[in-house]
């Protein structure tokens, strides 16, 4: 990372008051820690203005590169579609000459993508209306151990990975299971047994928490974010990181991107562990190089419902995004027509 950051100490000077780009992500909070963690420092470092712009996902960026008319330098996208953005040659190679990924696992970035946060699906309760405390799931499958009323996604990529672990295949070997056809096969008779006690498949996280915050379902897979804000709303709801999802959000260059070479830079900066450790203190999805920890400015208390801290990432399967990329629409005609069953 030091030749990184000396090859910016030279760009800073040039860059003063000329150059902008456009970093484009998801808007509402999220947008809002990013700006104030990443961009609002990356700006005055390098002396530049970064504007920015929203998005809903991949669709817009193909639209972009399939036409010729790119106007976002930056963009961020949830992990699946930044792997099939990437099968699709809609991004421009990153330059890891300066970009650093000390810290990082290897399923945390690709050629044309890194990530920069973690999230992390989670088996979520509410202690009140149970008796006994799930830690797995299994336990979710156990509906007479655990009985109670029940919700999960209704998206085929996370719930194949929950199907074959509650069917006892360890977390580590889930997709070399799930690379045969036998074991999709698996997973989907795993998910008949548990969808007659499913009672809500949400299709949004603020649904998720709603569920949960107002006593209509018992347990479910929900995203740890959405959790805390249930919990910081009093409901005395709990989650485990064991056998949770974990995932990333990913940042990108469009191919071509109006300011290709300045966006490499700003990447650079801000997928560095002393910007990455501002992130927790905003939003609670966790920094995606483990150094962050090492800056001293994530708390203890932030530490212990981050995601990515390393007593939680531990217990968790990260995402196959390559995968994902490969087998996504074959496997969702299967889950709609199960869903429709």
């Amino acid at each position: 990372m030091a030749g990184g950051l000396t090859a910016l100490g030279g760009f800073a000077t040039a860059a003063v008051a000329q150059d902008s780009l456009t970093f484009t992500s998801y808007g509402g909070t999220y947008q809002e820690a990013q700006r104030k963690a990443l961009l609002d420092p990356v700006e005055k470092e390098l002396g530049i203005t970064i504007r920015e712009d929203t998005l809903t996902g991949i669709a817009q960026v193909r639209a972009q590169v399939l036409t010729g008319a790119v106007t976002w330098d930056i963009v961020d996208l949830g992990l699946n579609d930044c792997a099939l953005a990437e099968k699709e040659g809609l991004f421009e190679p990153l330059d890891y000459s300066i970009i650093s990924t000390e810290g990082f696992k290897d399923t945390a970035y690709s050629k044309t993508w890194a990530g920069t946060i973690y999230y992390s699906t989670t088996l979520a309760y509410n202690p009140e209306f149970l008796e006994a405390k799930p830690t797995s799931w299994a336990d979710f499958w156990d509906v007479e151990g655990f009985p109670g009323a029940r919700a999960l996604q209704n998206t085929p990529g996370g719930n194949l990975e929950i199907a074959l672990m509650a069917d006892g295949v360890a977390p580590e070997e889930v997709y070399a299971v799930l690379k045969t056809p036998e074991g999709v096969d698996r997973a989907f008779a795993k998910l008949e047994e548990i969808k007659p006690h499913i009672d809500v498949w949400w299709t949004s996280g603020a649904q998720s928490a709603q569920l949960i915050a107002d006593g209509e379902v018992d347990m479910e897979a929900i995203w740890n974010g959405r959790l805390d804000a249930v919990k910081a709303s009093g409901v005395p709801a709990e989650q485990t990181f064991n056998q949770a999802i974990l995932s990333l959000d990913c940042l990108a260059i469009p191919k071509g991107a109006p300011n290709k070479d300045l966006a490499m830079k700003v990447l650079a900066r801000i997928l560095a562990p002393d910007l990455q450790a501002n992130i927790p203190g905003l939003i609670n999805y966790g920094p995606t190089t483990s150094l962050a920890f090492d800056q001293g400015k994530i708390t203890e208390e932030q530490a212990a419902i981050s995601p990515s801290a390393p007593e939680n990432i531990a217990s968790q399967l990260p995402t196959d995004a390559a995968y994902w990329a490969e087998h996504r629409p074959a496997i969702q005609e299967r889950w709609d027509a199960f869903m429709t069953r």
